[in-house]
């Protein structure tokens, strides 16, 4: 397999647009479920008129929102940043972390700045599945009231369900993943078009000015709200952090082919409704939308697209996993590959079963997606924002930009970043606490076991000998020896592993050919070709590996030296011991 699938490799543009449609799109997809209706429901105990200026100053936000920083904040800068194809918030902290530099200065609080964006990331991983499950299911509201006491249990399912069936891998679903969002976005510019005749003059608001005044008129409000116009972003990190598996160019094809026109035309054709109906408060505008005859198939076509955008989530945390394992982050846990062929496709079943207590915890408290909107959010501002320092670290010191060139940019992003998170930190006593405990919780886990590994590797080195001097002692004080190679892991190749110490103390003989074997993780996603592997003889029958490795790629010891047998002076590593 392609270590960089992102790059054509055979692969057609058309195929993996449809591939970025089934993955990296869902979530954004799925916000118009609730979006424009969280936005005019009560903030801190007042809530927006439905009127036409607040009607059309909102449509302004929205869509000027998703110009700026989906269409040019992510998909024509933030892209720019990747790591040998990878992006996503780990991707980036590792550009601005040069490999094997120490961590000073800026540099450091850089670093702990990612690492808090990537812990946000777990959060997020619990609360999409459940408002959006929940928010999928609630559209039965609209139809019967006999229900009601149903939707928590049946969201309930429909998430344990979903979980259950991650170990099994997402390969063969996957292929039907494309085909449905393509179903899902002609749907949502459908049902917006079906509605544009309510009231044509809603396409007014693509003019930018209808979103200052409603800044300028709603004051203190209109600032509240802004934490519910940026339900219609969420998605945006997900196009960086998917990157990697398809590449810039399929997933900018999908958003400004389908995906952007769908979701306007839909907020459009809501925001005609809502003009059209501005005495009569629609609860549900979304599904209030569609024909009584379509409304239990769009349910159930909506419920499919929430547990694709789902998956999507599920699966990324997955991958952070992985690369926040790789990078000493977190502690090796066991990791499952579920694909013959897609390296990418993997099962933690630690943080999966985690993802899914999680989820049913909060959708039993929260009990509604309105009430767990205010949990929602602040998890993707705050990761969005410290995506844009990074980026200005990394346009300056990669890229070569000058201050005068990447200040201005990078400013422009973090006052939309900060106003958005200001607006979203107000939700903290409403369920806004929710992802900050848990993106703390994680981020003292990571910069815990870091710092344990540290302390841990510097006793090491105090105590254990260096691997050159046990070599020359070898010359002068020879130890018996016995067929075979034996193979004796250490964290670092200068040392003597403690196994090849405590093997001497306990047999006092020694394999004919020693092997010392070190794994190091490089601060790029994956290691090919000659990289991966140097080999040296240090005499008397010692010989030194290291077997370098990205911070995505697998580490498999056994199929890394069953590959190396006989090529290496003559070793034969099938019967290594």
């Amino acid at each position: 397999m392609s270590r960089t699938p992102g790059r054509d490799h055979g692969s057609s543009i058309k195929a993996l647009t449809v591939g970025a449609l089934g993955v990296v799109f869902g979530d954004i997809g799925t916000s118009p479920l609730y979006a424009l209706r969280e936005s005019f429901h009560e903030h801190h105990g007042r809530h927006l008129v439905v009127d036409e200026a607040n009607v059309l100053g909102l449509l302004s936000l929205v869509v000027w929102s998703l110009v700026i920083i989906i269409s040019i904040k992510y998909l024509l800068f933030v892209m720019r940043a990747d790591n040998q194809g990878e992006g996503g918030i780990l991707a980036l902290t590792a550009l601005v972390r040069p490999s094997g530099s120490v961590l000073e200065g800026s540099t450091r609080w850089l670093v702990l700045l990612g690492l808090f964006g990537a812990s946000l990331l777990y959060g997020d991983g619990m609360i999409t599945p459940a408002i959006s499950v929940l928010s999928a299911v609630e559209g039965v509201k609209v139809k019967t009231d006999s229900l009601n006491d149903y939707i928590i249990p049946i969201a309930v399912v429909i998430l344990v369900a979903l979980f259950a069936v991650q170990k099994r891998g997402t390969a063969a679903v996957g292929k039907v993943f494309g085909p449905i969002m393509i179903l899902w976005f002609l749907v949502l510019g459908a049902l917006g078009i079906s509605h544009l005749s309510d009231d044509p003059a809603v396409l007014k608001s693509l003019s930018p000015h209808y979103a200052a005044l409603f800044m300028v008129n709603n004051g203190t409000l209109g600032f509240l709200v802004l934490g519910s116009v940026f339900l219609v972003v969420t998605g945006g990190e997900a196009l960086y952090a998917d990157m990697g598996h398809f590449g810039p160019r399929p997933i900018k094809f999908a958003w400004y082919g389908l995906v952007l026109p769908a979701l306007l035309l839909n907020y459009f054709g809501q925001g005609a409704m809502m003009l059209a109906n501005t005495g009569d408060p629609i609860e549900h505008p979304f599904y209030e939308m569609a024909p009584d005859w379509a409304l239990w198939p769009l349910v159930v076509l909506a419920t499919c697209a929430t547990v694709i955008a789902s998956q999507a989530l599920i699966s990324g945390a997955f991958s952070l996993t992985r690369q926040a394992v790789q990078l000493g982050y977190l502690p090796r846990v066991r990791i499952t590959h579920t694909s013959d062929s897609e390296e990418g496709q993997i099962y933690v079943p630690a943080i999966n079963w985690l993802l899914l207590a999680a989820c049913v915890a909060l959708v039993v408290y929260f009990e509604t997606s309105s009430n767990l909107a205010a949990a929602y959010g602040l998890a993707v501002t705050g990761t969005m924002a410290i995506t844009t320092v990074l980026f200005y670290r990394v346009a300056r010191t990669r890229f070569g930009w000058s201050p005068a060139r990447a200040l201005p940019l990078c400013a422009l992003f973090m006052v939309l970043d900060l106003g958005f998170l200001g607006a979203n930190l107000t939700k903290i006593p409403d369920g806004g606490w929710v992802p900050l405990v848990i993106g703390g919780g994680f981020l003292i886990v990571l910069t815990t076991w870091f710092a344990g590994r540290k302390i841990t590797a510097e006793r090491i080195e105090h105590r254990n000998r260096r691997l050159l001097d046990f070599v020359a002692d070898l010359e002068s004080h020879p130890i018996m020896r016995g067929p075979g190679v034996g193979v004796y892991l250490g964290s670092n190749p200068d040392l003597v592993p403690q196994a090849l110490s405590s093997h001497l103390r306990h047999a006092s003989v020694l394999p004919k050919s020693v092997v010392v074997l070190a794994v190091r993780v490089a601060n790029v996603p994956y290691v090919v070709g000659s990289d991966r592997l140097t080999y040296e003889d240090l005499g008397n029958g010692v010989h030194r590996l290291v077997h370098t490795v990205g911070f995505s790629d697998d580490v498999d010891v056994p199929e890394m030296l069953s590959g190396q047998a006989g090529e290496i002076s003559g070793l034969d590593f099938s019967h290594a011991t």
